[in-house]
């Protein structure tokens, strides 16, 4: 099995791995979008959360369902279930899918198996790349390139958590939780300003210019390729505080409380930047509750919205043609006029 580069031994990037930590906390939130300078650690940041994350438990389908959670299995598994039948429970690592920029609709959310069809005359579905993601990350690299309804189309089922297929006389439906992740270069061309709004976080990287951290990131790079097992032992420590972390947070995310003060405070911020829609706040909401469960706090406070305020709201704002600062400026000058008000 390839052994990815330890999470915790990723130099500098610390908003990128901020928002992917509070993405594997709370799924819901809504996904991350991760734009920057190619050869920045985007994809090996997404792999790496993903080796940090426990074993799951899952069932034999091609959904890999939870075995914990039968009102959240697919069809198979509920009819096995209800026929009193027990359903499979293996272990499986967090499953992280890459998403071709070819990719047809059909390869995405799954089609007729055409060979069974022929052959014996039957209909049956084939599963596509979403069922492979269900529970995991579906990343998708450039996903500015990426057609527009095919963008939709995968926003539209990570915010249902199904997939709704109905087509060649089949009509499925079958569970499709994961976590998106889209990154991509800025230079290449931009997301629409609406499917932009539909990401939970998104977060800007920059190629280092630091040297001592150029030099940490290039030897550390070099160390692992020498010997990927050898320098994954020597963070094995650090990437179990990590996912301990997660699991606790994710034990405590419930019982986090999120005052009317602090609400308060959420919507005041986007009221003065003037962002479209609920969203945000409510983005801004679940990633400060996140965070604070990460953090151990009892409930979400000012501290925690202004942490992440940048990377929740910044690409939800119009474009002001009389502001040359950018977006995230703009957010940062936001909070600090909020907090001075």
């Amino acid at each position: 099995m390839r052994i990815a580069f330890p999470f915790s031994a990723i130099v500098g990037q610390d908003q990128m791995k901020l928002a992917l930590t509070i993405a594997a906390v709370d799924p819901a939130i809504g996904g991350v979008l991760v734009f920057g300078d190619r050869g920045t650690g985007k994809s090996t940041a997404v792999r790496a959360l993903a080796a940090v994350l426990p074993q799951m438990r899952a069932s034999g389908c091609a959904y890999h369902c939870d075995p914990a959670r039968p009102d959240e299995a697919c069809e198979a598994c509920s009819a096995r279930l209800s026929g009193g039948e027990s359903i499979d429970d293996r272990a499986l690592a967090v499953p992280v899918v890459d998403l071709p920029l070819g990719a047809t609709e059909d390869r995405i959310v799954g089609a007729l198996d055409l060979e069974r069809a022929l052959a014996a005359g039957e209909k049956r579905y084939e599963p596509g790349l979403l069922a492979r993601a269900h529970r995991g990350f579906l990343y998708i690299d450039e996903i500015n390139l990426l057609e527009d309804h095919l963008v939709d189309l995968l926003l539209d089922v990570a915010a249902s958590g199904e997939n709704v297929v109905e087509r060649e006389g089949l009509s499925v439906r079958h569970p499709a939780r994961f976590v998106l992740i889209g990154s991509g270069n800025p230079e290449e061309g931009e997301l629409r300003p609406q499917l932009l709004d539909r990401f939970g976080l998104s977060v800007e990287v920059t190629t280092p210019i630091d040297l001592a951290t150029r030099i940490a990131v290039v030897k550390r790079r070099d160390a692992f390729e020498r010997d990927p097992a050898g320098f994954a032992a020597t963070f094995e420590a650090e990437n179990a505080a990590v996912r301990e972390a997660i699991l606790s947070a994710r034990n405590r995310l419930a019982d986090v409380a999120v005052p009317d003060a602090t609400l308060e405070k959420a919507a005041q911020l986007s009221i003065r930047l003037g962002t479209d829609g609920l969203r945000g706040e409510l983005t801004l909401m679940r990633a400060a509750r996140a965070l604070a469960a990460l953090e151990g706090d009892v409930s979400v406070e000012w501290t925690h919205l202004a942490r992440l305020a940048p990377i929740a709201l910044s690409h939800r704002l119009r474009r002001d043609p009389l502001d040359e600062a950018g977006s995230t400026s703009r957010v940062e000058r936001a909070v600090v006029e909020l907090e001075a008000a």
